[in-house]
């Protein structure tokens, strides 16, 4: 088994490097563990705009990432530790998620934490979730990861994660928002993340033969930053892959009341627009429908384009950042 402890606390460079050790180790038995800077990480098969509070997001500058597996939307900070099994796919059950939580159940109730498996993939302690695990299987390879939420910051956790459902309507995967609990409340006030973390790799490495701790090298870095830089930090992996869906909203300003109604498909591009309201215009509302067809769901591409326009003769006397706030 080869043990990697991540050096980053950057999200888009610790989701990279799952799928770099994927295609780099195919038969080796990897225990990856990382901790993340405050970031989002967005389950592969999820609208990302309908798991998020935009807003929120872009003002305390968290990271927004999706990554390879299913499953819901988690937060992840510096008091949130993460866990990743990488196996042979056929040698475990695919939607046996004991095996892989053991582990860490070992470890925390050595701590005298009553921690335990609940349902499918959630562990738990006095009813309330710690950690959430998924699954993928690709290259021949299984991987199974998880969060443990150690001494995370809840209010930003809850706000980070707070949406208007009303705004979107898709067949995408849902996360189930769960009542959650830091781990902390269990343990000494002296034990830290990186005590938790050393206690994981210490029961590794005391059950597992030839279990060996792994330094990333100099390459391992820049083939990682390549796949950050081509994949995990671009708008077309992070929110254009989400699935195809319908997206409302409304604001009341000055100028009117304005709705609007888009249709996005998977990619992120729109593909109709509909724009109503009670606003005085001079030119057809169509017109500026027609020039918004193509465009991807993203603030900054619709606001390239109606920094061009004159939205006086589309809506009465407006704003670009009055117009922008349809989009959100």
């Amino acid at each position: 088994m080869i043990i990697i402890n991540s050096p980053s606390t950057n999200a888009y460079f610790n989701i990279a490097l799952e799928e770099y050790l994927l295609y780099k180790y195919p038969t080796e038995t990897i225990f990856l563990l990382y901790i993340n800077a405050p970031s989002i990480i967005v389950g592969k098969f999820q609208n990302t705009l309908a798991e998020i509070n935009l807003e929120y997001v872009k003002d305390k500058e968290i990271k927004v990432v999706r990554r390879m597996s299913g499953g819901g939307t988690v937060y992840h900070d510096l008091g949130n530790l993460n866990f990743s099994f990488h196996t042979l796919l056929g040698k475990h059950d695919f939607m046996d998620f004991s095996t892989f939580t053991e582990p860490v159940l070992n470890v925390l109730n050595k701590l005298n934490i009553p921690a335990k498996l609940e349902g499918r993939n959630d562990l738990l302690v006095d009813c309330k979730k710690f950690s959430g695990n998924a699954k993928l299987a690709r290259n021949g390879k299984m991987i199974q990861h998880g969060t443990i939420l150690f001494d995370s910051n809840m209010d930003i956790l809850s706000d980070a994660l707070k949406i208007n459902p009303l705004k979107y309507k898709d067949k995408a995967v849902k996360s189930n928002r769960s009542r959650v609990i830091n781990l902390k409340e269990y343990i000494s006030d002296n034990t830290t993340v990186e005590d938790l973390k050393q206690a994981l790799i210490d029961e590794m490495i005391s059950k597992n033969d030839h279990a060996a701790l792994y330094h990333l090298t100099e390459e391992d870095f820049l083939e990682v930053e390549k796949l950050v830089e081509t994949k995990y930090s671009t708008w077309d992996w992070n929110f254009g892959f989400s699935p195809k869906y319908n997206f409302q909203n409304a604001i009341k300003i000055p100028a009117g009341f304005i709705e609007i109604h888009l249709n996005v498909v998977r990619g992120g591009s729109i593909e109709e627009v509909k724009i109503f309201g009670d606003f005085f215009a001079s030119k057809p509302i169509e017109e500026l429908e027609q020039k918004l067809i193509g465009l991807n769901h993203n603030e900054q591409e619709i606001r390239i384009l109606l920094e061009t326009l004159d939205l006086t003769s589309y809506f009465g006397k407006v704003t670009v950042d009055e117009i922008i706030e349809l989009f959100k």
